[in-house]
């Protein structure tokens, strides 16, 4: 199975170690990835609010890219990066005159966008196309002791019809079956389909880091090892910004927060360092220990 790879920003810079982590069980899984060298950031934010025909341009350029490559799928692992690349590309595909006039901003790189691109987040892949029985097969080193909160964030949920819910309806449990197949128990509490909080820590810190705080606490209230989320702007708000919201509300929390792709590599066998298990802010050590892995 063969897929543009499409990191995203995050993972290139603020969070490397979900780079590392992707790049290492994709291979087990027999998930080949060719990077779209060159594309640029979604817009995700502010550029989309202001200027969504730029926004849409700077996708379509990604989307044309990977037709370049020879490849029909664009595999992620970022939830924000799905939502928005989905969102254009639901937008560019319902009206043909709109598409012809973003192909002619992409004619100077000698770019065109025909419209066969699919976008499929990482947990959409491993589910639908691996195969959770694939997935099993592949655990090494199962995690029965460790109980996992999954978090999934806005953008692969929302809006539901730019992202194939109502074709796949189970998209909303995958990280659960994921969690389950990995040998972990998945533990369920009010905030695993809420915002973390990062959009509006720029403007509205304070309640940013309630959110932190309500959504860290209420996992570890209902048992919850650590959190599992499929979205480094997510884990940028649970994990580096924990300690803050800890201080502010007044109580220690530590809850780890892991990238999926580093809670399947602890099931695979994989060493902490190849994982990056050290680069978080809240430590993981608990995780690691639980887990029983090389560090």
């Amino acid at each position: 199975m063969k897929y543009a790879f499409y990191p995203g920003c995050v993972s290139r810079g603020g969070t490397p170690e979900l780079y590392t982590s992707t790049i290492a069980i994709a291979g087990k899984l027999g998930i080949e990835l060719e990077e779209i060298i060159g594309a640029s950031c979604t817009g995700a934010g502010v550029l989309q609010e202001k200027g969504l025909k730029l926004g849409d341009t700077l996708n379509a350029r990604t989307f044309a890219m990977a037709e370049r490559l020879g490849l029909t799928t664009i595999l992620n692992i970022c939830s924000t990066c799905q939502g928005v690349m989905a969102q254009a590309n639901q937008r560019l595909l319902a009206d043909a005159d709109y598409l012809a006039e973003i192909n002619k901003e992409l004619e100077p790189e000698g770019l065109e966008y025909t419209g066969r691109v699919v976008i499929k987040h990482l947990a959409w892949v491993i589910v639908e196309e691996v195969g959770l029985d694939a997935l099993k097969a592949l655990v090494t080193n199962p995690l029965p002791g460790l109980k996992a909160a999954p978090f999934y964030g806005c953008y692969i949920l929302r809006p539901s019809s730019a992202l194939g819910l109502d074709q796949n309806p189970g998209r909303e449990q995958y990280l659960e079956r994921i969690i389950e197949a990995c040998g972990a128990e998945p533990v369920n509490f009010p905030g695993r389909l809420k915002c973390c909080g990062f959009p509006i820590m720029l403007i509205n810190e304070r309640n940013s880091m309630k959110m932190v705080a309500d959504h860290t606490i209420s996992a570890k209230e209902h048992g919850a090892d650590c959190m599992v989320t499929p979205c480094p702007l997510c884990h940028l708000n649970l994990d580096g910004q924990q300690p803050n919201a800890a201080a502010k509300a007044g109580r220690k929390i530590g809850v780890p927060i892991l990238h999926l792709p580093q809670l399947i590599g602890l099931a695979m066998g994989f060493s902490a360092k190849e994982l990056g298990m050290h680069q978080h802010i809240v430590s993981t050590k608990t995780i690691i220990e639980k887990a029983s892995v090389r560090v």
